[in-house]
């Protein structure tokens, strides 16, 4: 298995036992999670170290070069809504 997706499978898992993701589900229309995670890193945001689903829409944690990002997502289009350095 590439190293890529071991990184994406490692993710999904990670955030299918999160508490916060028990509690809420994705809205109606959703993309999968990992066509979501993989957009991302088409743009560069790798690796993801974190993933959350808060008020409807993912939070990811993610690195661009050297610099963490908070990320906002939208879950029916994987649009970055956001993007804050998280420092």
């Amino acid at each position: 298995m590439k190293p890529i997706n071991k990184l994406i499978l490692a993710t999904i898992v990670a955030a299918a036992f999160h508490p916060a993701i028990a509690d809420e589900k994705p809205p109606p229309g959703a993309m999968a999670l990992s066509t979501v995670l993989t957009k991302l890193e088409q743009q560069g945001f790798t690796p993801i170290v974190e993933v959350d689903l808060d008020k409807g829409r993912w939070k990811v944690e993610a690195y661009k070069g050297d610099q963490k990002h908070e990320l906002e997502v939208d879950p029916n289009s994987a649009e970055i809504l956001s993007d804050k350095p998280d420092n």
